[in-house]
């Protein structure tokens, strides 16, 4: 259910157009390289609401967001398989 109530649809799809800068910058984002547009779009909308129901909260999910991904991009990451031997689980 998104913020004004009503059920997303995922069998409901749409083509939009983007210029070739506006889509580059979005590759930027991904985290991963089969990481959908839709996937990524829809953070980018959750971290915007966040941004707005929260503000001050939100610069500091931003940062944190921003060091995560860095992390994640040098490969600074435990798998779910580590991280559950490492916490006995």
């Amino acid at each position: 259910m998104n913020r004004h109530g009503t059920e997303w649809n995922e069998r409901m799809e749409t083509t939009i157009r983007l210029n070739i800068q506006t889509k580059e910058d979005l590759d930027k984002f991904k985290q991963y390289k089969n990481e959908s547009y839709n996937e990524l779009i829809r953070k980018l909308i959750y971290i915007a609401i966040k941004c707005e129901d929260e503000p001050k909260l939100s610069q500091k999910t931003i940062k944190e967001i921003k060091e995560a991904r860095e992390r994640i991009k040098k490969g600074e990451f435990y798998t779910e398989t580590e991280a559950k031997k490492i916490l006995g689980l």
